[in-house]
């Protein structure tokens, strides 16, 4: 959504290039401008309710609400036909000295496949996954699937505090498990708490990994929201602390928005912003010249020009799966969805220029710089035996389905303490003076010196750290 946002802004240039002069009618008019200003900051989404089980919803119907253990288990049979169909792939030789940058490069993707027919051992990834307790519960007709840790000493007097991560797409539940470690017990990985520790709640997006997919139409990032919160209230919590990069911070958002009063902070590694209007165009024409002028930091500069490549053209090379999966994700979704070759370069494919924008020159396109292999290809897996990978596409359609500014979320404001962690290597970089717009009380934000789309996945001792940071902030106030 930022990246068309972001495209949509120049459609809307030419409608909002007219300054229309608006003369002052009295006290009584700025009266009630000012009261309608206020009506509006005390806005926030209707929670509403749902059903996203097949068929329509059994009249009077008892939903179960147990909290039910799960764990994940490595079927060989699974395993064996997942050799079969690597051993039958085809391959279509890349274009000479083409790297990354037609997408993923066949001989690099061949090196990848034979790792993972030979190497790469399922059981023993299973092991590491199941490592932190799994559960499932029945909320509005669907299984939520979330792993849910806990501190293993907490000294006495100290509260720990319920946070909630959501991931985002091509990941999953298993970005956050390099980062939850550091979260449960800061002081042992050498990180400056204070007296913060956190227990980790991470959902799987309904239609990912080994949460159930909706079956009806229109499941979105405010559904979700709903649903989470459903989640945290039967997990005993009253007020909880969100985190998410990707959909995660869309969802994160929505959830502030819809139940602030639960929400004690909000905390983003990306940020969904419009950038449209006459303000934001002439921020555009003077920051680089004038950045103080128009409210951009240097760093702001540095990260937002030459404003066209970074903004327009990149990101354009960067949303062609975003058009595919907006409009009609099934038809592409069959493919991937059969063929783990296919799945595996579509997926691994955004793992390397979303962490890296220079990665494209890589011939390997700097996959493993960050990641190992085994990490890389867990994350597949979890699509694959799930076959989650079409309703993880779906949920580009149900998001897209509107224009953004129809949508309820658009016109209410974020009030709940907003933490943001900036990283250089994002997809698009939105500056302090531009998330004010939506995000009313923002008490940190950090500029981080590296890292990109994959936060937690990447470089979780930096975000683990400026989470931290950020609550205690929020504790103090």
């Amino acid at each position: 959504e930022n990246i068309l946002s972001r495209i949509r802004s120049f459609q809307y240039l030419q409608k909002n290039a007219v300054l229309v002069p608006v003369a002052a009618v009295g006290v009584g008019g700025m009266l009630v401008c000012w009261l309608m200003s206020r009506r509006q900051k005390i806005k926030s989404i209707e929670m509403g309710d749902g059903w996203w089980g097949a068929g329509e919803k059994p009249l009077n119907a008892y939903e179960d609400e147990s909290i039910r253990p799960f764990r994940i288990e490595a079927s060989d049979k699974d395993i064996e036909d997942l050799h079969r169909r690597l051993d039958q792939a085809r391959y279509t030789p890349p274009l000479e000295g083409a790297a990354f940058h037609y997408g993923f490069n066949s001989n690099y993707l061949q090196k990848v496949v034979a790792y993972w027919r030979n190497q790469f051992d399922w059981h023993k990834q299973v092991q590491i996954l199941n490592k932190y307790p799994h559960f499932h519960t029945t909320i509005e007709g669907i299984d939520i699937h979330f792993i849910h840790v806990k501190p293993s000493y907490v000294p006495h007097g100290q509260a720990v505090q319920p946070l909630l991560m959501v991931h985002g797409w091509p990941g999953s539940f298993y970005e956050f498990y390099k980062i939850i470690p550091l979260l449960t017990d800061p002081a042992k990985h050498g990180l400056e708490s204070g007296d913060v520790v956190f227990e980790v709640i991470c959902p799987s997006i309904p239609g990912y990994g080994f949460s159930g997919a909706p079956r009806q139409k229109g499941f979105d990032t405010l559904a979700t929201a709903r649903i989470f919160h459903k989640l945290m209230k039967r997990l005993g919590f009253k007020k909880y602390y969100v985190q998410g990069g990707d959909w995660g911070s869309r969802i994160t958002t929505n959830m502030s928005q819809m139940l602030p009063q639960s929400v004690k902070g909000l905390h983003l590694n990306l940020i969904f912003i419009r950038i449209q209007g006459l303000k934001k165009v002439i921020q555009v024409m003077l920051g680089t010249y004038a950045p103080w002028l128009v409210g951009f930091t240097r760093e702001d500069v540095q990260r937002m020009y030459p404003f066209m490549q970074r903004n327009i053209y990149d990101l354009l090379r960067e949303s062609g799966y975003m058009h595919i999966q907006a409009t009609k994700p099934d038809t592409a979704g069959c493919g991937v969805n059969d063929s783990p070759v296919g799945l595996a370069a579509y997926i691994l494919e955004k793992f390397s220029t979303w962490t890296d924008k220079s990665y494209l020159d890589k011939d390997d396109g700097g996959l493993e710089s960050k990641y190992s292999l085994d990490d890389l290809l867990t994350n597949v897996m979890i699509y694959w035996v799930t076959s989650s990978i079409v309703s993880s596409m779906r949920y580009y359609k149900e998001n897209f389905a509107r224009n953004p500014g129809e949508l309820a979320d658009s016109r209410v404001g974020v009030y709940v303490p907003t933490g943001i962690a900036a990283f250089p290597q994002e997809l698009a970089h939105t500056p302090r003076t531009w998330a004010k717009d939506i995000f009313k009380n923002i008490v940190s934000y950090t500029y981080m010196p590296r890292g990109g789309h994959f936060a937690a996945f990447e470089e979780p001792k930096l975000l683990a750290q400026d989470i931290i940071h950020f609550v205690r902030r929020v504790e103090q106030l």
